[in-house]
């Protein structure tokens, strides 16, 4: 019979008559024929070079052996490319993976890459062959092993990358703001001291009483403790720049709606600057007050520089945290540094959907002792999966607590929840409730990986519609790669 356009060709066979053929195959090389019991018929399946045997997310029937040409197996990616999971040659089998870990359907695109020759055992035939053959079984069961662990590898690193992909777009978002600040903070600054330049040698034309150079000397002291001004409210500032601006007018000062905003920001008042209108005539007190505003400016601009490279160096050393702060065999890890750096990264998403972060850091102590790797990694899966679920202008929680022996790291958002029939579920490989192409069904399975076998903690989760909450518990001092069932005592 055919089952597409004679691009492939299936008919019943006799398991008797392919007898030589299954000798000559990497699987039943030492099964004859005769001691295979339950499978008496198959299937041989002919195809031509392309075509496709199984489609990403069909129904998975069968195990396949190939006798002559080989298949390819593909993963669709969420950029529309297909990455390579691995090649079936003559003499080998497949399949077995999904009977195995119970999956009804594929992960992937089957394909031909020549003309090719198969047998094909249904489920039952499958188990049937386990079941009476222990050389097939050996070799099914390390085949199987060796492509899971080989696809974990690949997944893994891929996850990595995906993370990678995260970090790359935070910090691309991250560092505009803070060097866009930079950048007019410089400019301005340079027409800052081309004017203070103008104001000095017209200013030095005019000699200076000592009363004069006093005042000017207390002034410039405040100015150059300006950095850390009190903050003020929105009203509050306001009220005071028109205050002093309106002084500053009042004066006969030039320019005093541009030097009154600039003095307020660095914490003066009209009482503190006072002084100099008594100590110099009209023309001589403006333009020492455009002297000293272009001076406060520049000092503000300073600042501005100052705090924006500060930025640039806390989010450097986030990323250093998030990328480095396992590296070493055996350390304390600061897990409130570590949440702080992945919510850092993390902020430019949040600020798109203007949800809100509530902290509440209160474990103590704070840190583990650990040779485990990759907890930044659960961090971002976790935070960015919260994310994702929440609905603009919502809240999501970070908390943590502690006792003697475990901490314990909460996540929780405000999205419309995980179905109760999936939630059991959602730690599996491969289980994604996302589109095809989307979601790899990996994220929360390496997040459960680490956690358990990395750490020796335990991950659970908590979900209704407008909550779902992730709690991971880690124990304070344990030795890695030791996966416990243990848990915190409630």
């Amino acid at each position: 019979m055919s089952e597409s356009a004679q691009s492939i060709q299936v008919e019943p066979i006799a398991l008797k008559d392919v007898a030589e053929a299954l000798l000559h195959t990497h699987i039943f090389s030492g099964t004859p024929v005769a001691s295979i019991v339950g499978v008496e018929k198959t299937e041989r399946v002919t195809a031509k070079a392309g075509t496709m045997l199984v489609e990403p997310g069909g129904p998975w029937l069968y195990y396949w052996v190939v006798l002559e040409g080989e298949a390819r197996a593909e993963r669709p990616e969420p950029d529309g490319t297909w990455t390579l999971g691995g090649i079936a040659r003559a003499g080998e089998g497949f399949g077995e993976a999904p009977f195995l870990m119970g999956r009804a359907t594929s992960m992937f695109r089957i394909t031909t890459s020549q003309d090719s020759v198969f047998l094909r055992f249904t489920e039952q035939g499958f188990w049937s062959l386990l079941t009476c053959c222990p050389s097939v079984r050996k070799i099914v069961l390390a085949d199987s092993a060796q492509r899971i662990q080989s696809y974990q590898v690949e997944a893994l690193h891929r996850e990595k990358l995906i993370s990678l992909g995260t970090l790359a777009a935070g910090l691309m978002h991250e560092l505009h703001n803070p060097g866009s600040a930079a950048k007019r903070a410089a400019s301005q600054l340079r027409e800052n001291l081309l004017r203070l330049q103008q104001l000095s040698l017209r200013s030095a034309e005019k000699p200076k009483t000592p009363e004069q150079v006093r005042c000017m000397k207390d002034m410039l002291e405040h100015a150059l403790r300006g950095c850390n001004a009190p903050a003020m409210g929105t009203l509050e500032q306001a009220d005071a720049e028109e205050a002093m601006s309106v002084w500053l007018a009042n004066a006969k000062v030039e320019n005093a709606y541009t030097i009154g905003p600039v003095l307020v920001s660095m914490g003066f008042n009209p009482e503190e600057i006072a002084c100099s209108q008594e100590f110099f005539d009209p023309a001589s007190f403006s333009d020492a007050l455009n002297w000293f505003g272009a001076l406060v400016s520049s000092v503000s601009l300073v600042c501005a520089i100052e705090e924006s490279i500060g930025r640039i160096s806390d989010l450097v050393m986030a990323v250093k945290k998030f990328a480095y702060d396992e590296r070493t065999p055996s350390k304390e890890l600061d897990i409130h540094d570590s949440l702080q750096s992945t919510l850092t990264i993390l902020g430019h998403k949040m600020r798109l959907k203007q949800i809100q972060v509530e902290k509440k850091f209160d474990a103590s102590p704070s840190t583990i002792c650990t040779r485990g790797y990759a907890l930044s990694q659960v961090w971002t899966n976790l935070i960015d999966n919260a994310i994702d679920a929440s609905p603009e202008n919502s809240k999501i929680e970070v908390a943590t607590s502690s006792n003697p022996e475990w901490l314990t790291v909460s996540i929780t958002d405000h999205g419309v929840g995980i179905p109760a029939d999936i939630l059991p579920r959602i730690f599996e490989a491969f289980f994604t409730t996302k589109p095809q192409g989307i979601g790899t069904g990996l994220g929360l399975e390496i997040v459960h990986r680490i956690v358990t076998q990395k750490f020796g903690g335990t991950i659970d989760v908590q979900s209704h519609p407008g909550e779902t909450r992730f709690t991971v518990h880690l124990p304070i001092n344990a030795p890695s790669a030791k996966k416990t069932d243990a848990g915190p005592k409630s």
